[in-house]
């Protein structure tokens, strides 16, 4: 899965800054996806996350990776794990 992680934050460091800014709602969209689960995952509110342009996009969405896998109870964590992997490599086939 870090794998995925990488080659989509790679991809994205490659883009024309006007494509990354076509691409930020789409990819916003997964990062608060998975924040909205981190909070639920640990049985809080929901918060937005804030937009804090493209050059910021790539780190939200790593952190919410990793926040999310880790409040994954073990025995969950490799089906969690599989199910972010493929929602990464979507977005790194739609940049």
């Amino acid at each position: 899965m870090s794998d995925e992680l990488r080659r989509v934050v790679e991809r994205w460091h490659q883009l024309p800054l006007d494509h990354a800014l076509s691409r930020m709602p789409s990819v916003r969209l997964v990062v608060q996806r998975l924040a909205d689960r981190v909070a639920g995952e640990r049985g809080v509110p929901s918060r937005e996350v804030p937009d804090l342009g493209p050059a910021v996009l790539m780190d939200q969405l790593a952190v919410m990776v990793h926040d999310l896998l880790a409040a994954r109870p073990r025995a969950d964590a490799a089906a969690d794990a599989a199910a972010v992997a493929a929602e990464l490599a979507g977005i790194r086939r739609s940049l």
